[in-house]
């Protein structure tokens, strides 16, 4: 079996701060790269930023800077959000980096040997801000601007000399394709949109530019800058050392099995990118996974309405497992999410603060309190005790397959069942009142409340790892190659050691917060 790995976010535009789109992108892509370590895999998980085309080219001039320099800067943010937003990216790629460029002028002369490229004249509406070309049907006048329907964003008529890639020639390949895996593209909604927009027929795509110059020159014609996309989208591979496919990396971990990005980037992941990568004759990714956007209050972000909500701020004022924890449990994966910071406080304090940080803190203290703060151990456990244990244990491999199948909520949902049924057992098991009538039943009692906490939080530590590992600190659990195994490891727990420093792992948001 294939214990390798491989995921990816989008390439971002290296501006200053993330939006919440960025950060739930990254958020979900860490989220199954984790849970894929848990199961024992090799992984992969890259993230990077998209450094080339005219919209970075303007802003470095306006700001008085050289291109490489102002991306430099912009790219060491970006590196530093990866940290803020506790992701576990084993890669970071730089679309100005040598070993990107190598594989984008491979690409290049790949279809070029193809067929799929040809020179002739491009006229049509183009947005700077998309790095998009969009047709007559997709543009609306707004207060006298054309704008794309799409995003929102202005464009301009552009007329120059370009390069084009035989797209038109790709749609019947492509619906064969999509037919043939059917699980290339999730959410369903999503395969079939792009169905739809496939079967309408596909024109020729412009790959190159010649208004601009910060970007990759096209091989024997430097006049012309290889379009952002063929450029941006070549990073899943260039960060595998292609074009060496005798690579052990390349080798290891392409085809991807998955890229996560925002909707709005579907048509280029779902029909450029195996449009590409099928001309040069090479494997594509095994999935692509376009989730929704993230509202605020049921509208769509924008500074006008001021319903921004900056991911940072929340992170600042209530933490990054409390972001990370609302974000996948309150937007369902595949649809747009309306999220509140009404929601976010009633979220951590019911399911954070109340239900699983509330377990780990009224368990252990009565453990520090009643057993010299050490761990019971008991043999004799009733069938409530068993059922408890065996009810976790016994869906693992749904819980896998959810995850697998990229079912983020309903993963969450069932863990955090667990949570509260670890909680009203421990009430109505009242082992305060066993300590001295029955001192081995409240033994049993405690040795299986701490025995879920363990599972539950080995399943929670994907989405809320700093409180996660805490918790499994407190009960001597070493949180170095922590897996699924651990769960049906009945024998794990140090009954001879003290508990570690008690901690609280959520504070309660009050009403003035």
């Amino acid at each position: 079996m294939n214990k390798n790995f491989y995921i990816t976010t989008p390439i971002y535009y290296p501006s200053g701060k993330p939006h919440m789109g960025h950060a739930y992108s990254s958020i979900v892509a860490d989220i199954f790269a984790r849970f894929k370590r848990l199961e024992n895999y090799n992984v992969l998980f890259l993230t990077g930023t998209d450094e080339h085309g005219q919209k970075i080219q303007k802003e470095a001039k306006k700001n008085n800077k050289d291109p490489i320099l102002f991306c430099d800067e912009l790219s060491e943010t970006s590196r530093s959000l990866t940290k803020i937003l506790n992701l576990s990216n084993d890669d970071f790629i730089r679309t100005t980096e040598k070993r990107h460029h190598k594989s984008v002028l491979d690409i290049w002369n790949r279809l070029v040997r193809s067929g799929d490229i040809y020179l002739d004249k491009y006229s049509g509406w183009y947005s700077v801000s998309d790095e998009a070309f969009y047709d007559e049907d997709e543009i609306e006048k707004i207060e006298g601007n054309k704008v794309s329907k799409l995003s929102g964003s202005s464009v301009e008529w552009v007329e120059e000399e370009s390069y084009f890639f035989k797209l038109s020639a790709w749609s019947s390949k492509l619906l064969k394709f999509y037919n043939d895996n059917p699980n290339f593209i999730l959410p369903k909604s999503r395969k079939n949109e792009v169905i739809k927009f496939v079967e309408k027929g596909l024109k020729d795509l412009s790959i190159s530019r010649t208004s601009f110059s910060w970007g990759i020159p096209v091989p024997k014609n430097n006049k012309h800058i290889i379009y952002v996309w063929l450029d941006a989208l070549t990073n899943y591979i260039s960060a595998l050392n292609f074009p060496d496919v005798e690579d052990k990396k390349y080798k290891n971990f392409w085809p991807a099995d998955i890229h996560i990005i925002g909707k709005d980037i579907l048509r280029f992941h779902a029909i450029f990118w195996p449009a590409f990568l099928l001309a040069a004759k090479l494997p594509t990714p095994k999935r692509v996974f376009g989730h929704g956007w993230i509202l605020s209050d049921d509208k769509k972000m924008s500074k006008s309405l001021g319903n921004i909500l900056d991911p940072l701020e929340i992170i600042e004022k209530f933490g990054i497992d409390q972001l990370r924890y609302y974000l996948v449990k309150e937007v369902s994966l595949g649809n747009d999410g309306s999220i509140s910071l009404e929601n976010l406080k009633n979220c951590i304090n019911n399911d954070l603060a109340n239900n699983y940080g509330n377990l780990c803190q009224r368990v252990f203290s009565f453990i520090k309190k009643n057993c010299n703060n050490r761990i019971p151990f008991s043999s004799k456990l009733n069938n409530s005790d068993k059922k408890l244990l065996n009810t976790l244990r016994d869906n693992l491999p749904k819980l896998q397959t959810l995850m697998d199948n990229q079912e983020l909520n309903e993963y969450i949902k069932t863990v955090v069942s667990f949570s509260f049924d670890a909680n009203k057992y421990f009430n109505d098991s009242e082992p305060w009142s066993l300590k001295k009538k029955d001192p081995e039943r409240m033994n049993a009692i405690l040795f299986t409340i701490v025995e879920q906490i363990k599972n539950i939080s080995i399943l929670l530590n994907p989405i809320i790892p700093n409180a996660t590992n805490k918790a499994l600190a407190m009960i001597n659990i070493s949180i170095d190659n922590l897996s699924i195994d651990k769960i049906k490891d009945k024998n794990i727990l140090n009954h001879k050691k003290e508990l570690g420093d008690l901690e609280i792992l959520f504070n309660k948001i009050e009403d003035d917060n």
